[in-house]
């Protein structure tokens, strides 16, 4: 572009943002949408350092409040279980993503596998299900829809008041108008952004990566930049304002309100998943084959028996120098968590799976691709839930086994037999609580920077296609404008 050209366009969008300024709608649509970005950046950011300090007090509290418990028999510890809590991203103060609906904490206890518990959108009412305000939510849904009131008639206008051919006469091309009134919205997209971005480069300092940071804040630029070009093609196809802002708000309900739940749909359609009563009778049946742990003469466990007595070279497991009971537990935990871990990577597959399909609706929607793209940026995508599941199931694992070792090595056989004959006995079948310290410091952390950028990228892909096919459309009309 020539610099004639380009200081035409500059021309057009000043004369643009002239028109907006005199304009009652333009200045209302562009006060609420800052005042919008800006409450539910601050709003959401102390929502968020609330939630983050109060879990890990929690955390903390849990931790003490097992090490503090008085002389007990081991496996009563295992059922008293233990607290993991996963403590927000510094990103998620602008994008909460699917944390909202899977839980933030877990109750860790022997021979179960529990569920994520107290997601907001569970404890909420009816009407918080319909969105909450954050600053994803405002940029990905309400945002665009700014856009269009502002500039749905930034071409239309100068055809109705029949002053396109006195611009196209003084030699502007049609191209150079598009341009200027595009870089007019571009400014406006420029003020939207700019409280997600400053508020973003704050999470710096609280330890995200400013390559994370950076694909964020160029996401939703992207986004936003998408719908600047259907604003402007529409506008530019359109004689009417009419026709303009009905095919704009067309094309918003299509694809910031029907294309996700469609999304959806079509990803639960087209991976079927296993109910929750279905797969806990599943479980429950297979758990039955392993024998109760509870019970040392469960035949399930007779070839177990015959193996120690044949590793300890003794006759009876009365003479073995372990507590064949906490044998018995710790094999038994051992059994259970495989056949969990099974179930559980069979449902976590099935939810991939689902999500990938629904993210591949991003290339007939861009809500649909900025959704994926800040969720995965932020850390609070499906994989990363998936993460914490997997990494407090192995803290489970550890604290459980680790007491049913204690069981093993610190309870004798006889008194753990006899612990029910009077309140001597029972005393006597308990260890000291300097055994509880077994539980391991946990502090869940998102995925790096660079996995969830490698992951983003097909995001982006989307975002990019959506814009070099909508350059190329208003290119075309751009000529005919002409």
């Amino acid at each position: 572009m020539s610099i004639n050209n380009l200081s035409k366009v500059v021309i057009v969008a000043k004369d643009e943002w002239r028109y907006w300024l005199r304009s009652k709608l333009a200045m209302t649509v562009l006060a609420i949408g800052l005042l919008l970005t800006l409450s539910s950046v601050v709003v959401t950011a102390i929502t968020m350092h609330e939630l983050s300090h109060a879990r890990h007090e929690l955390q903390s509290n849990a931790e003490q409040s097992f090490v503090d418990q008085p002389d007990r028999h081991p496996h009563r510890m295992v059922h008293y279980g233990h607290y993991a809590f996963r403590t927000p991203s510094p990103l998620s103060t602008l994008d909460p993503g699917i944390d909202a609906y899977t839980g933030n904490s877990i109750f860790l206890e022997g021979h179960r596998q529990n569920s994520a518990m107290f997601a907001d959108q569970r404890q909420g009412t009816a009407l918080t299900k319909l969105g909450s305000l954050t600053p994803a939510f405002i940029v990905q849904t309400l945002a665009p829809l700014l856009l269009i009131l502002i500039g749905y008639s930034s071409i239309s206008r100068e055809r109705e008041s029949q002053t396109l051919s006195y611009l196209l006469a003084q030699g502007t091309s049609g191209t150079t108008l598009i341009v200027g009134k595009g870089l007019a919205l571009l400014s406006v997209v420029g003020l939207i952004i700019a409280p997600l971005a400053v508020s973003a480069l704050f999470t710096v300092s609280t330890g995200e990566s400013l390559l994370a940071v950076t694909s964020f804040v160029v996401g939703y630029a992207l986004y936003l930049t998408v719908w600047v070009l259907l604003i402007l093609l529409a506008s530019s196809v359109f004689s009417k304002n009419s026709g303009s802002f009905t095919a704009l708000a067309f094309v918003w309900i299509l694809l910031c309100i029907v294309m996700p739940r469609v999304a959806s749909t079509s990803a639960s359609t087209a991976v079927p998943s296993t109910g929750k009563i279905e797969t806990d009778f599943a479980v429950k049946a297979e758990l039955r084959k392993l024998g109760d742990g509870h019970n040392t003469n469960d035949p399930a466990f007779k070839q177990f028996k015959q193996s120690l007595l044949e590793k300890y070279n003794v006759n009876s497991i009365d003479e073995l120098p372990v507590n064949f009971r906490g044998l018995v537990a710790s094999e038994s935990e051992a059994k259970q968590t495989d056949v969990l871990n099974q179930f559980a990577e069979q449902r976590m597959q099935a939810e991939l799976k689902q999500t990938q399909v629904s993210r591949y609706f991003g290339w007939l929607s861009p809500m649909v691709a900025i959704r994926s793209l800040s969720m995965i940026v932020v850390g609070t995508s499906i994989e990363t839930h998936h993460r914490f599941l997997r990494e407090t199931e192995q803290l489970r694992f550890d604290f459980v086994q680790g007491l049913n070792k204690v069981h093993i090595e610190k309870l004798n056989y006889q008194d753990d037999m006899n612990r029910n004959a009077n309140a001597a006995a029972t005393q006597k079948a308990r260890v000291s609580a300097d055994n509880w310290q077994i539980l391991q410091a946990f502090n869940f952390n998102v995925d790096s920077a660079n996995i969830r950028a490698q992951r983003s990228v097909p995001a982006f892909l989307q975002l990019l296609l959506w814009i070099a096919v909508l350059v190329g459309g208003i290119k075309f009309v751009g000529k005919r404008l002409s």
